[in-house]
């Protein structure tokens, strides 16, 4: 009981130092006013966690029972869930204008009211919930609480519950290299450079294998810019960890397991994966690419946590796990797990996508809640990363890159060249990323690789979310002036944006006319590009403005994402399915020669004149 006195005691310093975050999305937790708590432990209340050792037959992800009973309960009662299990800290990083101290040092990972799911609760006093954890490098402790959200009593704290090996190579994240034939793999874990080796063993399926050793980055509180990633939300990272997986055949299928040797010469293993190798560019085959922004996580449990804004997410989420043998690559355009500063959230959101991206490539872009701070190079000025400022989603996720902090780049799968624009950095002619812009889309070979697709996460093009038609200029400011003549010049089929949490179809379009009156079949040039918005992958819905723009051809408010077929040279399929029930609701076709790629329409060849 003294140890369990003692624990408590440390939960209340830490308590007791809690403000209020200001955030740009509805989080559940911020309606905790948890720097009013007060200690009030109680010996005829109790909460314990069971089983207590999780992951038994080797799984990150495991279910356990909360069972809790209260002298005096009341519907106000709440469970909060932490990791890890003793987070009491002596002090407490110095504060800046977003949270006003005193502080909380950490932050809890999610909660559940206490009468949940079990609705007898107020008049017993007895109750129980069903968790979901996930193998997060940690233990983890569970603390009842009652007397409301406002004014909140520490009235019980758990046993600790962890996994069998917290430190074991979890969740492995696929991402195509910088060329064709090199695929790469990243993993987090909780060993360190001075503890054990990391490695992924591979090879072609049914054949020999291979090793390639893995580099090793992590980062520390004083890699974030300001709150709540610098305080409240800060949580260990662990050990992120990439290998290059060279010289792959061409759509060869391959097996992988992620290894550490650990310097007593015992080994660590995943489970084995398996995923495809890319085509060779320009290769005739069936292509198949998937398309979406801001899906954000949620929890399968039930329980709210920070950001509790994004229902969709996990309808999304299964619906690509349905058809993953029909996805071949995935595009996530920005807005990833709108972790906005709380860290512990990133790990949840690679648990929640593993049996995607250990399958294909899940390739990413960056958004403003990945990278937006103030005073720190972001071309917006606003809070919305949470003080993460691009640290996390430059660290946990590989991309082809030059330098991760200039989050632009081009990918190539087949028939498809990818140019993927950041933003959240300044891209208006002149600027470096204007330039990569322009070398992206003018060095692709449209004989070989007829399907240009332009990606970014806000939108540089059209739009009629409500946000974008109250500016007056249905887009953001300065986006598709900048960059309309690149698209035309270099024929960009279709540019797809995230940031506006729902689907709009816009025509083949330049300077603002449509350029093509068809709707559903295109057949030769388009003589413009077809603007997409596909944020609306999880993030809480955003409305559509009433007024009918003369371009938009299709809008839907709600959850849904995009599918790009490659038939061949010739032929393309693009489909808008929905996430509740993966069904096409809007879809068109192109049917084109290399001739009608070549042909001119406005500002699409060089200007002719008597001297040439």
């Amino acid at each position: 009981m003294r140890e369990l006195r003692s624990i408590c005691l440390g939960i209340l310093l830490v308590l007791g130092a809690f403000r209020l975050t200001i955030s740009h999305e509805d989080q559940p937790l911020s309606k905790i006013a948890i720097h009013k708590a007060v200690f009030a432990l109680d010996d005829n209340a109790y909460i314990k966690a069971s089983p207590s050792i999780l992951g038994m037959k080797g799984q990150n992800s495991d279910w356990l029972t909360v069972e809790y009973n209260s002298p005096n309960p009341s519907v106000g009662d709440w469970i909060g869930v932490f990791s890890p299990s003793n987070f009491s800290s002596s002090t407490c990083p110095a504060e800046n204008p977003r949270v006003y101290p005193p502080l909380l040092c950490s932050a809890p990972i999610k909660f559940q009211y206490a009468n949940y799911s079990s609705p007898q609760y107020k008049s017993t006093g007895k109750g129980s919930l069903k968790l979901q954890l996930i193998n997060q490098r940690s233990d983890f402790s569970f603390v009842l609480f009652t007397n409301g959200l406002l004014n909140p009593k520490v009235v019980a704290v758990s046993n600790k519950v962890t996994f069998t090996n917290p430190n074991a190579p979890v969740y492995p994240r696929l991402a195509q290299g910088k060329v064709w034939n090199e695929m790469t793999v990243t993993w987090t874990s909780g060993y360190g450079i001075n503890e054990a080796e990391p490695f992924v063993e591979w090879g072609p399926k049914g054949g020999d294998r291979t090793y390639s050793p893995a580099g090793t980055l992590t980062f520390g509180r004083g890699s974030m810019c300001g709150a709540p990633a610098r305080t409240v939300g800060w949580r260990d990272p662990g050990y992120i960890h990439t290998g290059f997986l060279r010289e792959l055949w061409p759509n060869a299928m391959y097996t992988y397991k992620l290894g550490h040797r650990l310097f007593n010469g015992t080994y660590i293993w995943s489970s084995e994966y398996q995923f495809k190798a890319s085509p060779y560019p320009g290769q005739d085959s069936l292509q198949q690419v998937i398309i979406f922004g801001d899906m954000g996580k949620d929890e399968a449990d039930g329980s709210n946590e920070y950001n509790n804004f994004q229902r969709g997410s996990l309808n999304t989420t299964r619906q690509l796990i349905q058809d993953l043998k029909n996805i071949d690559i995935v595009f996530h355009i920005g807005d990833i797990c709108y972790a906005n500063g709380y860290i512990s959230q990133w790990d949840q959101f690679t648990a929640q996508i593993e049996p995607i991206a250990s399958t294909v490539p899940y390739m990413i872009a960056s958004g403003n809640h990945e990278r937006d701070w103030p005073g720190t190079g972001s071309f917006y000025g606003n809070m919305d990363s949470g003080g993460e400022c691009g640290v996390l989603v430059e660290n946990m996720f590989y991309v082809p890159t030059e330098n991760r902090a200039k989050f632009w780049y081009s990918t190539d799968y087949g028939m498809f060249r990818f140019c993927i624009a950041d933003t959240e950095q300044d891209w208006r002619e002149g600027t470096e990323q204007y330039r990569f812009i322009e070398h992206c889309l003018a060095s692709v070979d449209r004989q070989k690789q007829p399907w240009l697709i332009f990606l970014a996460h806000r939108v540089l093009g059209y739009s009629s979310d409500l946000s974008y038609a109250v500016e007056g200029s249905f887009a953001e400011p300065m986006g598709r002036e900048s960059l309309q003549k690149l698209w035309q010049k270099y024929k960009v089929d279709i540019a797809v944006f995230g940031h506006v949490h729902n689907y709009e179809r816009i025509c083949p379009i330049y300077q603002n006319i449509c350029t093509n009156k068809e709707k559903h079949y295109y057949k030769g040039s388009l003589n413009g590009t077809i603007h997409i918005a596909a944020g609306g992958a999880g993030a809480s819905l955003s409305p559509f403005t009433t007024l009918q723009t003369t371009w938009s051809l299709y809008r839907d408010y709600d959850h849904g994402f995009v599918k790009l077929t490659a038939f061949d040279h010739s032929n393309l399929l693009f489909e808008y399915k929905k996430s509740r029930d993966g069904k096409v609701y809007d879809s068109f076709r192109i049917s084109r020669d290399y001739r009608d790629i070549l042909a001119c329409s406005v500002d699409s060849c060089p200007s002719m004149t008597l001297a040439s």
